[in-house]
């Protein structure tokens, strides 16, 4: 199937894919529910696997998913260059336009004038429902400073933004006051919820957000938890794996089915840990190439490939998800 799965140089050129995707545009869903990270698969010799792109977006959506999102860290967006990065966003598009999905597209940069020409480009992208854009990183701003940079990436944004904290790689810890403060900005439409911890703070922000503002769990651990709370979804690499049973634990949550929702969140959380007992997203490559999904396992430098006993772990854990839970 790997050679099936070869890059299509004649259709997913990024002007080929830009034509494609022009015209009219369906109207954004909103951010509740389950959206996919999409790994960026490459062909054997290293070159984008453009078609097993395009089959994997197409796919987590039959199974459930309400969007997807394009350039974030499962992506290895830091490892691609600009065309590659084009050519990730074109093929993400032109699927949310024939599926009316949802589309999140990374973008941002450390520097508040670097971000802005960053989110400017995705005006190519008519498709895009909102940019995912992290927290400044490095120079640890502080509260005050992310607001700023936030606020005025919301004035010249072609799409809403959904700020992606995620302070054990920004180094630039927020509290709930300094969310609720971001959540209150104009065309910030979310925030992608991702301190490794359901803490005090995600109880807080919870229990009194803003209004029409999401918060997402972006730890795939603890989105059980986070969705008993109150978050709209979650942003989720594990959810390439079991895309409908993360949709049926989301939906659970909603339909107040607590019984069914514990059960699925406890078997959802041993999938998660277990993709992520390796550097991400090599763990969940591994377990799309072994499956047949994508062509290779490889992920770029520094990043290695992940063991055969961190693989074998998940799919040992997707197969006992075939199983009835125990409620």
């Amino acid at each position: 199937m790997a050679q099936d799965m070869a890059q299509d140089t004649k259709r997913n050129t990024t002007e080929d894919i830009a034509e494609d995707v022009a015209g009219d545009i369906p109207r954004p869903v909103p951010l509740d529910g389950i959206h996919v990270p999409l790994v960026t698969p490459f062909t054997r010799t290293g070159e984008i696997a453009a078609e097993a792109l395009e089959a994997l977006a197409h796919e987590v959506l039959d199974r459930g998913a309400t969007g997807i999102v394009a350039l974030g860290t499962t992506g290895e967006t830091a490892c691609l260059d600009e065309a590659e990065r084009d050519l990730v966003t074109g093929v993400c598009a032109r699927v949310c336009r024939e599926r009316g999905a949802m589309l999140t597209v990374g973008a941002g940069a450390v520097g508040t004038r670097a971000a802005e020409a960053s989110l400017a480009a995705l005006a190519r992208w008519p498709q895009a429902g909102a940019a995912l854009v992290t927290v400044p990183s490095f120079v640890r701003p502080s509260a005050a400073g992310v607001l700023a940079h936030f606020g005025r990436l919301a004035e010249v944004s072609p799409v809403p933004l959904v700020v992606y904290h995620i302070p054990h790689r920004t180094g630039q810890p927020l509290d709930a006051t300094a969310l609720r403060a971001l959540g209150s900005l104009p065309r910030v439409a979310g925030v992608k919820y991702s301190t490794g911890s359901v803490d005090q703070d995600a109880v807080e922000l919870l229990g009194d957000r803003p209004a029409g503002f999401h918060v997402l769990a972006g730890d795939d651990v603890y989105v059980s938890p986070m969705l008993a709370m109150g978050a709209s979804g979650g942003v989720l690499a594990s959810a390439h794996l079991a895309t409908e049973r993360f949709a049926e634990l989301a939906a659970a949550w909603r339909a107040g089915d607590v019984v069914r929702a514990r059960a699925l969140g406890h078997a959802l959380a041993g999938l998660s840990a277990a993709a992520f007992a390796e550097p991400n997203p090599a763990v969940v490559k591994g377990v799309l190439h072994a499956q047949g999904r994508i062509p290779s396992p490889d992920v770029r430098l520094p990043l290695l490939p992940a063991s055969k006993a961190a693989v074998t772990a998940v799919l040992e854990r997707l197969a006992a998800l075939e199983e009835p839970l125990a409620e």
